[in-house]
């Protein structure tokens, strides 16, 4: 679908340049002297790239739709992991590199994702946006912390380093955000 170069958004996908992009930031600039235009930070989906573009309203640019699946992650073999649509059950495999490192860290056996396609590739994938992990490890609460003045440092279960309240000990099952890595609140 083509769209006017002014419309372009945070969150859409447009074509340019031989490439998928994602839009990250659009501000719309009214200069005194020419024009307005969008000035567009976008990402290109496939390998990451940055690139910022300046967009007229009598530009044109195809806006793509990518097709969202519900995916299970199952298991990691190797530097691949294993992903199961969760309407045909067909198993795909993604390189961890695709998911991201700081990704990969929170994926849970079982756990529901979503998957982007754009003419049957896998384009995206997003996490949930908070997972519940145990504490394995903590420090211990040194003495005139107040609880809501300071964190300690922990070790949850998948192996990731978190600051968790100085009250929480070894056992307890919290909720962490997969987008900063930061303690929410205790898991119900």
């Amino acid at each position: 679908m083509k769209i006017n170069g002014n419309t372009i958004r945070p969150g859409m996908v447009i074509a340019h340049d031989g490439g998928l992009w994602a839009c990250v930031k659009a501000a719309h600039v009214k200069p005194g002297k020419g024009g307005a235009f969008a000035q567009v930070e976008l990402k290109n989906l496939i390998d990451g790239r940055k690139l910022n573009e300046r967009f007229r309203s009598e530009d044109k640019v195809e806006q793509i739709q990518l097709e969202q699946k519900d995916h299970t992650f199952l298991y990691a073999e190797g530097e691949m992991l294993v992903f199961m649509d969760s309407v045909t059950y067909d198993q795909i495999s993604l390189h961890g590199d695709f998911v991201g490192e700081d990704r990969v860290r929170w994926l849970q056996d079982g756990m529901k994702v979503k998957v982007e396609f754009h003419e049957d590739r896998p384009i995206t994938i997003d996490l949930p946006e908070h997972v519940v992990v145990t504490i394995v490890e903590a420090d211990a609460t040194v003495r005139g912390q107040t609880a809501s003045s300071s964190y300690k440092p922990a070790k949850a279960d998948n192996g990731v380093r978190i600051m968790i309240p100085p009250y929480m000990e070894a056992g307890e099952r919290v909720l962490v955000s997969t987008e900063t890595g930061e303690y929410l609140r205790r898991a119900d």
